[in-house]
């Protein structure tokens, strides 16, 4: 398999090599271009920054680029542009004021022609697709009124979530993914997930872990050089189609089977009420317009799995790592909630530290570091910066949450940045930019400037779990052989961040708090 990780000399020499025709090509018709790219690395003749590329933590170096070119950085990849953003101020101004130009998506030959994500909400050019899918979203999980009719859902998967997590606490990531899984599936398509390896649950979590492993920067040399996708399978260094065909299967099964599923049992009149049967009420759709409903579907499993059980697996690590945190949230909860009852969707805006905690999870440990990468649609200028159509705009997040002129010790877990303190205004709201910016902004938030309007799906089942959690269990460090583990930070690879497997300890806070969580979840 041909990756940027295990590219050597030789293989440059030989890529240069093919790459010096189309390069030769292109200087026949240069043009003069009207204004300097951003400033950034100096590349190679030919090449160009394909050696600065990295793989491993890139929003660390797109940092350190920030601090010694600024807010918007350039580099050339085998003649692409690829452009790093690490401002709020310059990615609010790109991608939101001229969302129009900034809101197309490039074409990942691995992930999206190989894998087969070309269809998704995430990877679909702008068009007619992207907005018939996102207008099948909005109406279904786009407000605050619509996630509220799946507030049901959520609070009842989450009191499953409780239960399990006391029968098997050390199998705290299995119950996060299980849990997470539960609600999107009642949500998109009806379906109630089995107690014990759910095949569906199964294939959400292949699917996006497939997902993240593809898209990461520099994961596949096939993203750089494009014409690789017609290297026969048989070719020394073409695993990577072997690889895309096993996926693609996978894939294509998530997206199909729980269609089916619904379809039939709207056939014996027994299906839920979900997104998808909502879609298909009244029949004779289009081979099209069903297309749309399926993959609509999809995308809500999908954009919410990953990011969300990540999210959720980060509280429960900072928990451990933050006992003082945890103890001021658990005193909100038993003074407003009380000790007879869990804490419901409707204690939300009462609970103001909560709500901070759960911000704070988002900033520190960013879901999607680098964000998904946006394509610019035409020739743009910006900030006297030539900035080619084409080009590749990745917004760095990570240090968009971590910039110490944002946030006041940035490296600290502190929910009380967020809340207003001694005259002081909150910090900027992490969801600003966490959840994307502009057109692509994730389903849910209908503009980065408009948290307060509405709902996202992903936000409400971690405060959710944040909230019910925080009420019942005590989370400590675990002690072996009387030495407290201490857990360590470290994300694993992939475009979504997930926090490296923890050890910790999950415990009732009392016999009352034990009677909540065994009392009966069903609906």
């Amino acid at each position: 398999m041909l990756t940027i990780t295990n590219i050597n000399y030789l293989d440059l020499l030989c890529l240069t090599g093919v790459t010096i025709g189309v390069y030769l090509v292109k200087q026949v018709v240069i043009k003069k271009n009207p204004a300097p790219y951003p400033p950034g690395p100096r590349g190679w003749p030919l090449i160009g920054n394909i050696l600065d590329m990295p793989h491993i933590k890139p929003w660390l170096t797109f940092s350190a680029w920030g601090q010694k070119y600024g807010d918007i950085t350039h580099i050339s990849v085998l003649g692409r542009h690829i452009i790093v953003l690490n401002s709020v101020k310059t990615a609010m101004e790109m991608m939101d004021r001229k969302s129009i130009v900034y809101s197309d998506r490039p074409i990942l030959p691995m992930s999206g022609e190989l894998v087969g994500w070309k269809d998704s909400l995430f990877f679909l050019s702008y068009g007619d697709r992207l907005r018939q899918q996102r207008k099948n979203l909005h109406r279904v999980i786009g407000s605050r009124a619509a996630v509220g009719v799946y507030n049901e859902v959520g609070e009842v998967e989450t009191r499953r979530f409780l239960q399990r997590v006391v029968v098997k606490p050390d199998r705290l990531q299995e119950h996060v993914r299980h849990t997470v899984g539960a609600v999107i599936l009642r949500i998109s398509h009806g379906y109630e997930v089995k107690e014990n390896n759910d095949p569906f649950v199964d294939l959400a979590n292949r699917v996006t872990a497939h997902g993240s492993q593809a898209t990461a920067p520099g994961a596949f040399m096939v993203d750089i050089l494009p014409f690789l996708v017609k290297v026969p399978a048989w070719f020394p260094g073409a695993g990577f189609k072997r690889i895309a065909r096993e996926w693609h299967e996978t894939l294509e099964e998530m997206v199909s089977a729980p269609h089916k599923f619904v379809k039939d049992q709207m056939v014996a009149g027994i299906a839920p009420v979900s997104f998808t049967s909502n879609l298909l009420e009244g029949g004779d759709l289009s081979a099209e317009e069903e297309h749309v409903v399926k993959w609509s579907a999809f995308s809500i499993n999908a954009g919410g799995t990953d990011t969300t059980v990540s999210a959720i697996y980060s509280l429960f690590l900072a928990m451990t790592l933050f006992p003082d945190v945890q103890k001021k949230a658990q005193a909100e909860i038993d003074a407003v909630v009380g000790p007879d009852r869990l804490p419901s969707f409707a204690d939300r805006d009462s609970l103001p530290y909560t709500e901070a905690l759960v911000k704070e999870v988002l900033r520190w440990n960013v879901v999607l570091s680098t964000g998904f990468p946006h394509c610019v649609a035409e020739d743009d200028i910006h900030n006297g910066y030539y900035i080619p159509k084409g080009s590749l705009v990745l917004p760095n997040i990570w240090f968009m949450l971590n910039d110490p002129q944002t946030y006041t010790n940035p490296s600290q877990f502190n929910p009380e940045r967020f809340l207003a303190k001694d005259g002081n205004e909150p910090e900027m709201d992490p969801r600003t930019v966490c959840f994307g910016f502009g057109r692509r902004i994730c389903p849910g938030i209908s503009s980065s400037h408009q948290l307060t309007n509405s709902l996202h799906l992903a936000d409400a089942s971690i405060w959710i779990t944040t909230a019910m959690s925080l009420a019942v269990f005590d989370i400590s460090k675990v002690v072996e052989n009387g030495v407290e583990i201490i857990p360590e930070v470290e994300p694993l690879p992939g475009t979504a961040s997930h926090p490296k497997p923890f050890k910790c300890s999950i415990k009732p806070r009392s016999a009352t708090a034990l009677e909540l969580v065994e009392q009966d979840a069903n609906y």
